[in-house]
């Protein structure tokens, strides 16, 4: 349906959130082998940039300051709110692409491929927000029940990327024996706990958290927790015992300390899909939300969900949050036995 010339120099558009990030990285890899020579740029918002910094296969990272241009706004600075937003157009527009590929599809990311240099604008038809207004080509509405990974590479295909086999491209990272030096961690391999989520729906119960990791003594690992700095008193009330990084570690060592678990137990949330992507095993905790959308992509993994009749029901308040609920500690820990069983000894 589209036409595909020779491309040189393409713009990816995807913004936020972590785990989006992390689940649109097959296309770098897609459009590489469909195009070998092509110059990729992207544009992504603070602090998920960081995750692609020194990405081999990026020429330039764009990083978009939307929300500390908001921030200046509101605290009564237009001027310095104008001068950010200035700079981030300079760098925008000092190039010229062959085409602008849109993966967010809301109104914020929108707005750089507006203001893109380029005559091919290109996303799905069923984007939301208005941010179809400024495409030239609008591809194929997707289907909403297909992996966002596919979904990202139906984009790719339409540019001449080629899917398989579907690979997550990550920039160098330090290994787990670095982390745990700094850190002053004992040497992996771990196990991580991700409990902590933006979706209160999507939270399991503090104190399953807490009788799972008691339980999970018995595996015989170290156990690591890790999430965001807002989630560091979380994590103190779900920990009956464990390393809480919360906080403490750069995207990075993320990389690094998720690279170095045995398994990993995580709720719907970015890390999680980072750890897939690293190719660790996942026991993953799903209510409110649909993991043939949003799951570990990848083999290997566990999905536990109550299945109500009202799961999914992408929410994010509720007042009856027994999908969450359901999930047992011990339907938890069987299935991290059963992954810590599987997987060969280190």
């Amino acid at each position: 349906m589209f036409l595909n010339p020779s491309l040189k120099r393409i713009l990816i558009v995807k913004l936020s959130a972590l785990g989006d990030v992390v689940q649109a990285l097959p296309v770098l890899a897609a459009l590489k082998r469909g195009h070998p020579g092509l110059e990729i740029d992207w544009v992504a918002e603070r602090p998920q940039a960081e995750l692609l910094e020194g990405h081999p296969l990026l020429r330039r990272l764009i990083v978009f300051p939307r929300r500390e241009i908001l921030a200046l706004f509101k605290r009564g600075r237009p001027a310095g709110a104008i001068k950010l937003f200035r700079e981030f157009l300079s760098a925008l527009r000092a190039e010229h692409y062959d085409a602008v590929l849109d993966l967010q599809g809301l109104f914020k990311s929108a707005i750089p491929v507006a203001l893109s240099r380029s005559s091919r604008k290109l996303g799905f038809a069923n984007h939301r927000e208005g941010s179809t207004l400024p495409l030239t080509e609008k591809l194929p509405p997707y289907d909403p029940d297909l992996h966002a990974v596919r979904r990202y590479l139906l984009a790719a295909e339409a540019l001449g990327g080629v899917s398989e086999p579907v690979k997550f491209p990550l920039p160098r990272y330090p290994s787990p024996e670095e982390v745990a030096e700094r850190r002053a961690l004992p040497p992996p391999p771990w196990l991580i706990f991700i409990p902590a989520t933006r979706w209160r729906t999507k939270l399991w119960p503090e104190e399953n958290w807490r009788t799972l990791s008691e339980k999970a003594r018995g595996l015989g690992l170290p156990l690591l927790w890790v999430g965001g700095p807002g989630d560091r008193e979380y994590v103190e009330r779900c920990a009956a015992y464990g390393e809480n990084l919360c906080g403490r570690l750069t995207f990075k060592e993320l990389c690094g300390i998720l690279s170095g678990a045995r398994a990993v137990v995580s709720v719907d949330t970015g890390p999680m899909h980072l750890a897939a992507a690293l190719d660790r095993k996942v026991v993953a905790l799903f209510g409110p939300t649909a993991p043939w959308r949003t799951g570990p992509f990848g083999e290997g993994h566990r999905v536990l969900r109550a299945g109500l009749p009202c799961s999914p029901c992408f929410r994010k308040k509720c007042r009856d949050l027994r999908c969450m609920q359901a999930l047992t500690p011990e339907e938890v820990l069987s299935a991290l036995s059963e992954i810590n069983k599987s997987l060969p000894v280190s």
